[in-house]
This record gives structure tokens, C-alpha cells and sequence, in this order.
């Protein structure tokens, strides 16, 4: 029997709504059931909710539906899950019937696909670098209301979901590029932060956005000579000010990236989600050039690589080495940290997942709540994020104009 909702028998016809109707505060609200499925992604060890946001969900009224051993690699164990009041689900079919919200950490996986039913919401990453037509297709067919955490924006323009995890894969950038420099894993032997008489290792950050942040205050932290370049010079004058100059500034062009990468012990690729690659910014050429033992680590290649010699990689089987640099590129680099990145995913992910009760419908949501409209990729069987559209050539509608014409 699947969970009946107030989702399943959603009136869509707001033509006749006027705008009296949206001043009104509405006389009953969604019967949300959100599910949270076992992430089933290579070495995805993430959850996209701990016990102490169910526990918060529960209290407001909201059903939480978790599957059996969904936290295990966070150390998460079904007893807290169910002791914090979800209902634990054993096999993905169940999990599936009992909600109308599925919220996870990595995009659907292609065996998943078939367990959505019509008219369900998603809420999860899309990893635009590596996007599956098959699951938009499915997606779209089906009718699903999709959000993507890389499109979830307040409206200041920040992306919190993709700014949280984005400082925990900074912090790692250079934990690992430390790890891979030490001569037992093939690198040039060089401590990062050097010693007294000893000179550090050079650290080119490339994004001066979040990534970037974290990674060069760690990087600076351990010793390093740290040059963060960007294409934007308001964001390399921030950077100056926050690090009171104690760093260098480049204008990411071809002259400057082809003079860092001879010199740098460490290349990082840390790019924002919002700018869009067209190519690699760093040629094979340019790469080639680097010190044999040096570092890539390309932290933007779920959005498309930074590099040319990036191609994805896992945890299982982290780097590889061409042209003698050691590259380093796995797409969901804060799983390394599963639970850290767990409990950081949860206090972000709450307050929004906590609007969800506070509407009638879900045009009404979408109406009235700036950061899940701008959130929204699938809505209607159309792709709303015109990216999306030019990656899948699927029809895209403009969601603003979806809502006010529906």
C-alpha cells in the first residue's frame, strides 16, 4: 500500500487563482513523508539526514522514513534513526511507498529510477559534469519535482548546501595534497609547510570562491606559499583583505596558469559551480610542464574538469598518475569525512526541508519560497536551469513561467 498524501491529489490549475488567493494564509498544509534511501552511489558513505534532524523533522509533525542501514558508514545506527522518530524501511520498494519526498546525497542511480513514483518531489546533488540523460528522461516522464543542491540560492545569492560542502572539500584539498606529496605515494617528497631552512611547497589554488577559501586559510595554516588565481579581480581584492595580503593574487589567464603550474608542488581546481566551463582552464601542454611528483587535485571535476588530464576517479581508487603529476579527482570529495559531512549536510538542509509544511501545494511553494524555485531543475516534465537543457537538449520552460501560466 503506498502513503497517501495530500501530494498525490494536487490541484496544479492556478489559472483562476488571483492574487487576493496568495495573500491568504492557507487553510491546510502538505501531509509531507520524506524518505531517506541508503545511498547507492560508488563510495558514496554520506546520509543526507542524522538522527538529531530526524529527530527535529519528527517534533513539527513531519514523517521521516529511513532505510535500514542508511547511516552505517556514518556510525549511525537504525535504533538512533528509529529512537529519534523515523520509521525504519526495509528494501528501497517500501521506502519509496511510503513517501512523496525522497531526499539524498548523490543524484539517482539508474537502478533507483524505477522506485519513483508519479508525482513525487527529489531532492538531492545533480553533478552537472556527469549528468545521466536517462535519469532526466525518467524524471521528466514521471513528473517529478526535482531540486538540485547545486541550485538551492537565498536570495543574496549565496548557495549554502554547495557553500557547506564546498568548505569541507577545501579543508581535504590539502590534507590530500599533503598526503600525495609524501615520497610513499609517489610524490616529490616535500612537506607542505617546509621547515626552518627548508622552503615550503607552492600551493595554486585556481577559484576564489568557497573551495578556494578553505583551501588556502589550511594551506596557509600549515606553512605553504599559497597564489589563489580567478578570472574575477573583486574576488582576488577580497581574498587580499581576508588574508591581510599574506598570500599571492593572479588573474587566471594563460600566461599566468602556464607560469604557476612550472613552479607549484600543488595545482588546485576549485572553481564554482556557477561558472561555466566551456573547456579546461589548465591545457595538457600547461600540465605537462608541472614538476614530476607535483599534485592535481581537481575539486571542480563534478561540474566539468579544471584540467585537461582530470578524468573522474573514487575513494576506492583516489589518483592516477599522467605526465608524472599525480592527479587527484574524485567527484564527492567531503564522503572522505562521511560523517562530518553528514552533520553539516543536515544543519543545512533543515530549514528547507522544514518549508515544505508551511504551504498548500507545491505551486504554492515554489510561488513563495525564493530558494526552492531557484532550486528547481524538473518541474512539470520541463527542465527549468537552461544549463541542464543545453547538457541534455531536453525542453526547457523558464520556472517562473511554468507557475504563472499552470
Amino acid at each position: 500500500m503506498g502513503y497517501s498524501s495530500d501530494l498525490d491529489s494536487i490541484e496544479f490549475d492556478l489559472g483562476v487563482k488571483t492574487l487576493e488567493r496568495w495573500l491568504l494564509k492557507p487553510e491546510k498544509k502538505m501531509n509531507i513523508a520524506i524518505a531517506i534511501p541508503r545511498e547507492r552511489a560508488q563510495d558514496e558513505r554520506r546520509v543526507a539526514l542524522c538522527p538529531a534532524g530526524v529527530q527535529i523533522l519528527s517534533e513539527q509533525g513531519i514523517r521521516v522514513v529511513v532505510e535500514n542501514n542508511a547511516g552505517m558508514f556514518c556510525n549511525f545506527d537504525d535504533d538512533a534513526y528509529a529512537a529519534a522518530g523515523a520509521t525504519i524501511a526495509f528494501s528501497p520498494t517500501e521506502l519509496f511507498q511510503q513517501a512523496n519526498v525522497i531526499v539524498k546525497v548523490s543524484p539517482p542511480q539508474l537502478e533507483e529510477l524505477p522506485l519513483f513514483l508519479p508525482g513525487q518531489m527529489l531532492i538531492s546533488a545533480l553533478h552537472l559534469g556527469t549528468v545521466s540523460r536517462q535519469m532526466i528522461k525518467t524524471l521528466s516522464e514521471k513528473n517529478i519535482t526535482a531540486l538540485g543542491f547545486e541550485f538551492i540560492e537565498t536570495r543574496d545569492g549565496e548557495l549554502p548546501i554547495v557553500r557547506t560542502l564546498s568548505e569541507i572539500a577545501g579543508s581535504l584539498a590539502i590534507q590530500t595534497a599533503a598526503k600525495y606529496l609524501e615520497t610513499g605515494y609517489g610524490g616529490s617528497g616535500i612537506l607542505l609547510g617546509g621547515i626552518a631552512g627548508v622552503p615550503p611547497a607552492h600551493v595554486t589554488i585556481i577559484g576564489a570562491g568557497t573551495v578556494g577559501l578553505f583551501a588556502a586559510q589550511d594551506a596557509l595554516g600549515l606553512g605553504a606559499q599559497v597564489t589563489v588565481i580567478d578570472k574575477e579581480i573583486n574576488r582576488l581584492r577580497r581574498f587580499e583583505a581576508f588574508f591581510n595580503r599574506h598570500l599571492v593574487t593572479a588573474i587566471a589567464n594563460d600566461h599566468y596558469i602556464a607560469q604557476l603550474a612550472r613552479i607549484s608542488d600543488v595545482m588546485i581546481g576549485a572553481l564554482s559551480p556557477k561558472q561555466k566551463l566551456s573547456k579546461p582552464l589548465v591545457s595538457e601542454l600547461v600540465v605537462k610542464t608541472m614538476k614530476p611528483g607535483s599534485v592535481i587535485i581537481d575539486v571542480s571535476i563534478d561540474q566539468g574538469a579544471c584540467f585537461a588530464t582530470s578524468r573522474h576517479t573514487t575513494h576506492t581508487n583516489p589518483i592516477y598518475v599522467k605526465h608524472g603529476v599525480t592527479h587527484y579527482c574524485v567527484p564527492n570529495i567531503p564522503s572522505a569525512v562521511a560523517k562530518t559531512a553528514s552533520y553539516a549536510l543536515t544543519n543545512t538542509l533543515l530549514p528547507f526541508l522544514q518549508k515544505l509544511t508551511a504551504h498548500e501545494t507545491i505551486p504554492d511553494m515554489l510561488w513563495k519560497s525564493h530558494s526552492l524555485r531557484k532550486g528547481t531543475y524538473l518541474y512539470k516534465g520541463y527542465v527549468t536551469k537552461k544549463i541542464l537543457a543545453e547538457l541534455t537538449d531536453f525542453p526547457y520552460r523558464e520556472i517562473d513561467m511554468l507557475l504563472a501560466t499552470a
